[in-house]
């Protein structure tokens, strides 16, 4: 969660519950669901009962998400993706590290 809380960063990292331990600790592990979709900038998400807007894709990260169920999710905004595995979001309310907490959804239209 120090990712999120750090003005600079402001990003939280996601991966199903495959992922090598050492990278457990410091990502948000989600069930994935078969066939989700393709993502596209404009798409909302909505993240622990926040609205986010997609406003940038990485080359990388609809693929990542698709086979690791992993993605960068940065809270910044922006038209261009900092990384290519990042998804970048704008939204009106600020997520933190409070909002997540087990059991929370993260959906995406």
């Amino acid at each position: 969660m120090e990712f999120l809380g750090d003005p600079d960063l402001r990003y939280l990292v996601l991966f199903d519950y495959t992922v090598p331990q050492e990278l457990a600790e410091i990502s948000v592990l989600q069930k994935r669901k078969a066939g989700h979709g393709t993502l596209e900038v404009g798409d909302a998400f909505i993240i622990c009962d926040k609205a986010f807007s997609i406003t940038a894709i990485g080359s990388e990260a609809l693929h990542t998400l698709d086979e690791l169920g992993h993605c960068t999710l940065c809270f910044k905004g922006g038209s261009e993706a900092e990384r290519p595995g990042c998804i970048m979001l704008d939204g009106e309310k600020m997520l933190s590290k409070y909002d997540v907490r087990v059991g929370k959804t993260i959906e995406v239209y």
